[in-house]
């Protein structure tokens, strides 16, 4: 069944933003003080196989609204995907009277009306052919990769599968506090994992993966089974290296993490709550010179872009570090009044909560330096992949499970596996020498190869 085909209709950001105005008016009817409107419309297709075999086919739909509703300084938040007039009505005054059981804080008011959003950019996230991809494509593509793969090497022997994905949404918000808007974007991808056996009978898999907002903007399923391959036939052999301390290189997935674990202490939330080392920093070095990070909601085709927060503020790009410099904590309005100062439009927010700090597409702007000169180092690590929970974001202690390759005179000697690479947070980020030119732009969080000049590396 193609999406054109669908009976569900395709998602409207105008019957989104009726239904959320429609409610707000519910609302202050009901004797609400002030009151927010989030309404989420979508479908979404997932199909996975296996050994050229469909093992999955999931196709959803879903639609629902969240209620925000402030009756002298208290809140609630409510949510229901009951459309009917009658319910919504009903459902605006339960949550209204929801409100008045809550303990009252100011702090957690609308924002100021001279804060909201007067226009709203277009920043093309919408492709029309992907409503086109059914079933049957998401079959074809997926096969297609996983096949590629399988036909690689014959040391590949199996495969957890290869999966394409499907999203198209709209959604649109209303505030008592003077705004209402509304927008849509589409998402595909295909991610593909096979397996190989080493030597001593161990499993060893590898991945890779192509995602986009449009659909010819996708790498070709085959090209993704093959990278896959090359990637998991590249860690037969893998073992342990003696513990040391030494250059590490990181892929720029593998830094995905670290960037993505930086944003967390460099949140207005973490801040006031104090629950981050960098909370007395702003205005000081906190990494390399080298080093800018910015995070970026008018990113046209963006995969985390949107034209206003989850409060209806303006999107704007906020440099966070400039310099190896931090130049501000990112806030939505509670937080950015927690530390009295303003919002820097970083709030966002699901049909079952409340307004939160988040990111949008965050980047590690990259460097001139090509890629594999990173690698030219004596000896040294390079991490392809990082596992498991080892960062303290209140110390800056930092300690993470790692997978990749052993670096000997500027080649990679040998995969490695089962180490971990350790190191203080705040030193680990002063000490990048060096940023490859490669931005891997697939995913929110974007970074290229980053060389840090010492770590521990813990093996045997």
């Amino acid at each position: 069944m193609s999406g054109k085909d669908a009976r569900r209709p395709i998602p409207d950001p105008k019957a989104c933003q009726r239904l959320a105005d429609q409610m707000l008016s519910f609302a202050m009817r009901a004797g609400a003080d002030g009151a927010e409107v989030l309404v989420r419309d979508g479908t979404e297709l997932e199909v996975k196989v296996r050994l050229g075999e469909p093992e999955l086919i999931k196709e959803a739909g879903s639609r629902a609204l969240g209620l925000r509703v402030l009756k002298d300084h208290r809140a609630a938040v409510t949510y229901t995907s009951d459309f009917s007039s009658a319910a919504m009505e009903r459902f605006a005054g339960e949550s209204v009277e929801l409100a008045a059981l809550a303990e009252p804080d100011p702090t957690g008011d609308l924002p100021a009306s001279d804060e909201m959003a007067r226009e709203i950019p277009e920043l093309d996230l919408w492709d029309e052919n992907v409503l086109s991809v059914d079933v049957a494509e998401a079959i074809r593509r997926a096969k297609a990769g996983e096949a590629a793969a399988l036909g690689f090497d014959k040391r590949v022997t199996n495969s957890e599968g290869a999966v394409f994905g499907r999203t198209v949404g709209a959604g649109a918000f209303a505030t008592s506090a003077g705004f209402s808007g509304a927008s849509r974007g589409t998402h595909v991808s295909l991610f593909v994992e096979p397996i190989c056996d080493d030597a001593e009978g161990k499993k060893r898999n590898g991945s890779y993966w192509t995602s986009s907002r449009f659909v010819n903007a996708l790498l070709d399923p085959q090209a993704v089974g093959l990278e896959a391959a090359k990637r998991t036939v590249a860690k037969l052999g893998s073992r342990k290296v003696p513990t040391c301390e030494a250059p590490v290189v990181f892929s720029p997935e593998a830094a995905r993490g670290l960037l993505g674990q930086f944003a967390g202490v460099m949140s207005g939330g973490a801040v006031w709550r104090r629950s981050t080392y960098l909370a007395q920093r702003e205005g000081t070095q906190v990494a390399s010179a080298l080093c800018e990070i910015v995070d970026d909601p008018l990113l046209r085709r963006g995969p985390a872009s949107r034209p206003f927060d989850g409060e209806g503020l303006p999107s704007r790009t906020n440099v966070l570090v400039s310099g190896g410099v931090l130049r501000l904590f990112l806030c939505d309005v509670f937080a950015a009044r927690k530390l009295g100062r303003r919002s820097t439009a970083s709030a966002s927010r699901g049909v079952g909560g409340g307004p939160h700090v988040s990111t949008s597409n965050l980047i590690l702007r990259p460097g001139k330096t090509p890629a594999p000169d990173l690698e030219k180092i004596e000896h040294g690590l390079y991490v392809t992949e990082l596992m498991g929970f080892g960062f303290n974001p209140v110390t800056g202690d930092y300690s993470q499970g790692a997978g990749g390759f052993w670096i000997e005179k500027g080649e990679r000697a040998f995969p490695v596996s089962e180490i971990t690479v350790s190191a203080n947070f705040d030193d680990l980020w002063k000490t990048i020498d060096a940023l490859g030119d490669d931005l891997d732009t697939r995913s929110s969080v974007q970074c290229p190869t980053i060389r840090v000049a010492k770590m521990t590396v813990a093996g045997t």
